[in-house]
């Protein structure tokens, strides 16, 4: 048997040299007088024994210190838990305020038995069923698809209230899809405005598989086409989807969407992104959903030739030399964008001293080329002239770009 000792003298840092000195040999003979080693003689026997235990001890407090440091961090880990009133609760982090970001949308649906839905970018209805929407805040505004306010259509109505903002619709019907947003209107004494950090859209589809297409009250609808800006086939559909088309009449041929030149938008239709004079002629589309294709409303696209800007006018009288007596006609034209609206003013010798007619129409003219303008005209008439009559007539032209002053002279021969 092999034992091993630690003499104290040695330290405890050298246990190869005490396992040295300590070592008894394995196999002895037994005799009456035995020679022990120093360290196993008895005296240095006790102050061994005494060390060793010593030694324990502290192993033992430094075995003890490490598991309370344990508990202690296993403590700080989860010290959020607290006791109130006998049981253990867990105390929740406080969360995020999230700044910068847009407001979240206030636009909502009523829905039966005090329910509510918050509406989303697209939402799809079912005709029919009335719809009530909510926008909360205590001066709101509505926008919704124009047809509601070109026929006063009396199924629709708006009630304010001092917390939000009603829309009602009631029995609506594939041609009521379109855009509905409400805004927080914002005032400075007299004078508001809209809050555009509160507005909330949402496209409403109002899905109908005997229309796939929003219905149209005209039956050949014009488009015209500009050079300098994208033209859009307005075919929009009440389900997204149906798969549409772009035809050509004559000669028969789909124009592809090829995502670029020409692209497509269930709630806008087909956009042209730079039209040209061969992209006119009669077009229509096709849509099909789970069914028989359905064919939409014809649309004329027409190219325009005179860019947008204020009117370019001309004044002339007929006949050019007049004589007391005569009927004179002064014609003011002005060549514009087809829908551009023109509002003429007149200043004549006579004006608020002798009678006079105006008379104002326009038309669509071809210019050749396959160009289209609109020739607005405003036709003054004097008749049985008088000296008062002669002088200066001035027109001024004016539409949503700007105003144009023209004049001309009429003496007397």
């Amino acid at each position: 048997m092999d034992t091993f000792w630690v003499s104290p003298q040695d330290g405890a840092g050298d246990l190869d040299g005490a396992a040295g000195a300590c070592r008894v040999p394995t196999e002895h003979k037994r005799t009456k007088k035995t020679n022990l080693p120093d360290c196993l003689r008895p005296g240095r026997t006790r102050s061994m024994k005494l060390w060793l235990g010593l030694c324990l001890a502290l192993l033992w407090v430094e075995l003890q210190h490490g598991a309370c440091q344990q508990v202690k961090r296993r403590k700080d880990a989860g010290e959020n838990r607290i006791r109130l009133g006998g049981k253990r609760a867990k105390l929740r982090p406080a969360k995020p305020k999230h700044g910068g970001g847009k407001s979240q949308n206030l636009l909502t649906q009523v829905l039966d038995k005090g329910r509510f839905l918050r509406l989303g970018p697209v939402t799809t209805l079912a005709p029919g069923r009335s719809m009530k929407l909510r926008c909360k805040g205590n001066s709101i505004g509505w926008s919704y698809p124009s047809s509601l306010d070109t026929f006063n259509d009396s199924r629709l109505s708006v009630k304010p209230s001092d917390k939000y903002g009603q829309l009602v619709l009631t029995s609506p019907s594939a041609a009521d899809t379109g855009r509905y947003s409400c805004w927080v209107v914002v005032c400075d004494g007299s004078e508001c405005e809209r809050d555009h950090e509160r507005t909330y859209v949402s496209y409403v589809y109002f899905t109908d598989k005997d229309n796939l297409f929003v219905p149209s009250a005209i039956h050949v609808e014009i488009v015209y086409l500009r050079p300098d800006r994208p033209a859009v086939v307005p075919c929009r559909v009440t389900d997204p989807r149906a798969e549409v088309s772009l035809h050509r009449e004559a000669p028969p041929e789909e124009i592809p969407a090829n995502g670029t030149q020409v692209t497509y938008d269930p709630t806008r239709g087909f956009v042209l992104q730079k039209p040209r004079p061969e992209h006119q002629g009669v077009f229509y589309c096709k849509a099909v959903l789970k069914g028989t294709p359905q064919i939409s409303t014809k649309y004329q696209l027409l190219y325009v030739e005179v860019p947008r800007g204020p009117p370019l006018a001309g004044l002339e009288a007929s006949p050019e030399s007049v004589r007391r007596g005569d009927d004179v006609n002064v014609t003011c034209s002005v060549l514009g964008e087809p829908e551009a609206d023109v509002s003429f003013t007149w200043t004549y010798p006579g004006q608020g001293r002798r009678p006079a007619h105006t008379h104002t129409s326009w038309r669509l003219v071809n210019r050749g080329l396959s160009h289209t303008t609109r020739l607005s005209q405003s036709v003054l008439t004097l008749e049985d002239m008088e000296t008062i009559d002669f002088g200066n007539y001035v027109c001024k032209a004016k539409n949503q770009e700007g105003e144009t002053i023209v004049t001309t002279d009429i003496v007397s021969r």
